[in-house]
């Protein structure tokens, strides 16, 4: 029976200044998307909301642009899909095998304590399969309490994107909260590669990272190895 993978994406379309807009990094999604279906899954588009996802409109742009996202955005097909995706409630943990969350700054707002995404995240772990993130896709993990209690990522080795990238893509003032800290905070053995932006992912067990834009491609392979 094919692999079931359920994508995490936002329904946030701005930041806290609603004259900068955000939303979800298109390349995350269709990077992790075009590794899981040439391995046969099948997959499954869920935001904290339900219903439409926006695009992080620096991810439309010259380098991050790239043929996969320009595919996506020309299928009717797939746009479709980020029109209309399932909220927590709708989603049963136990129909899936690993959960992946996407990134771009706008999960950092509705990520971060959705209790429905902990629930299902909590259920797909403790199940055996595989959590997974990319870039900022590990706001969703942040708060995410096990069922004894204690944080998913406590005493895990794991990446995201660095503080040192919010301010070289300058939006440290911009964004909520430092996501390293706190995944640091949380007891998580948060790592990074030595240079900002390449790729760059850490797998601990079960848990799956992946740093930034760059690594969405190679944190997708090594989810589809553990469920291999």
């Amino acid at each position: 029976m094919a692999k079931r993978i359920l994508n995490v994406v936002t329904n946030v379309a701005h930041y806290d200044e609603p004259t900068h807009p955000t939303g979800l990094w298109l390349s995350e999604l269709t990077h992790a998307w075009h590794v899981f279906d040439d391995a046969g899954y099948e997959q499954t588009l869920v935001s904290p909301a339900g219903g439409e996802v926006p695009l992080e409109p620096r991810s439309l742009t010259f380098p991050n642009y790239d043929k996969t996202a320009k595919a996506w955005r020309s299928d009717p097909a797939k746009m479709a899909l980020l029109e209309k995706t399932s909220s927590p409630d709708e989603v049963d943990a136990s129909d899936f095998d690993a959960i992946y969350f996407t990134g771009g700054h706008a999960v950092m707002y509705d990520f971060t304590d959705s209790g429905g995404l902990q629930r299902i995240t909590r259920e797909i772990f403790e199940n055996g399969g595989i959590v997974s993130s990319v870039c900022h896709g590990y706001c969703g993990l942040l708060n995410t309490k096990l069922s004894d209690g204690s944080y998913l990522i406590a005493g895990r080795k794991m990446t995201g994107f660095s503080w040192r990238e919010e301010k070289l893509a300058k939006v440290d003032e911009l964004v909520p909260y430092n996501a390293e800290q706190v995944a640091k905070d949380r007891g998580a053995r948060y790592e990074k590669a030595l240079l900002p932006f390449v790729s760059y992912v850490v797998v601990d067990g079960r848990l799956v990272t992946g740093q930034n834009p760059g690594s969405a491609k190679a944190t997708a392979k090594k989810v589809v190895a553990g469920l291999s």
